[in-house]
């Protein structure tokens, strides 16, 4: 059975399959594709539907792999802190999809529920947050919904909890995942089926 084989009976589901705008995946798989969905399931993540879009561009999707990878497993700035800023980022862009897979991460991180479900409006619900959540969650919201235009003010307290390490870091998330967002939504991503879950990565 080839690698080909082996993700569409691992996965239960067809890897051509049209699940965005695009069309499905040529056949065969690209051995890059195929390589990058092993990679996935080892690490214990399902084939979504955005990594049967990503393979479409199998280089770039090799390319960002790494990338991705970090931002889950190798910055120092705690879980939770980085959840808080991508799922804040999902909800200012408007990305159902991310939400819908950083939800049980952001709960794994330590976020609770009550906390996930005032992120829509944080700002009427501030007694839930901590004094450094809240300065990630205005720093989130000048970041993405003022086209970067953070005041000093915001920074500072930003500066007050994290430092330059952190501060690049949660940044790298927030940026990241917003345009994400804007990729999902533009190729019309559909949603997966609940029991597929992301590679959850270190915690």
């Amino acid at each position: 059975m080839t690698m080909q084989d082996n993700a569409r009976a691992e996965d239960g589901d067809d890897p051509h399959a049209k699940v965005s705008r695009l069309p499905g995946l040529p056949k065969p798989l690209d051995p890059i594709v195929a390589q990058l969905f092993e990679d996935t399931r080892k690490r214990g993540g399902h084939i979504l539907n955005l990594h049967r879009t990503n393979g479409h561009a199998p280089k770039l999707s090799r390319a960002k792999r790494p990338f991705t990878y970090a931002l889950r497993n190798e910055c120092d700035v705690p879980r939770m802190f980085r959840e808080l800023a991508i799922c804040r980022t999902a909800i200012n862009v408007d990305c159902a999809y991310e939400l819908h897979h950083h939800h049980p991460l952001a709960l794994q991180s330590g976020i609770s529920e009550g906390q996930f479900a005032a992120l829509t409006d944080w700002n009427a619900s501030r007694d839930l947050f901590e004094p450094s959540q809240l300065a990630v969650l205005a720093y989130v919201d000048e970041m993405t919904l003022q086209k970067g235009a953070v005041s000093d003010e915001t920074f500072a307290e930003l500066a007050r909890h994290f430092n330059a390490q952190e501060i690049v870091e949660i940044t790298y998330n927030s940026t990241s995942y917003y345009a994400s967002g804007l990729y999902m939504k533009a190729l019309g991503i559909l949603a997966d089926p609940p029991e597929r879950k992301a590679a959850p990565g270190k915690f």
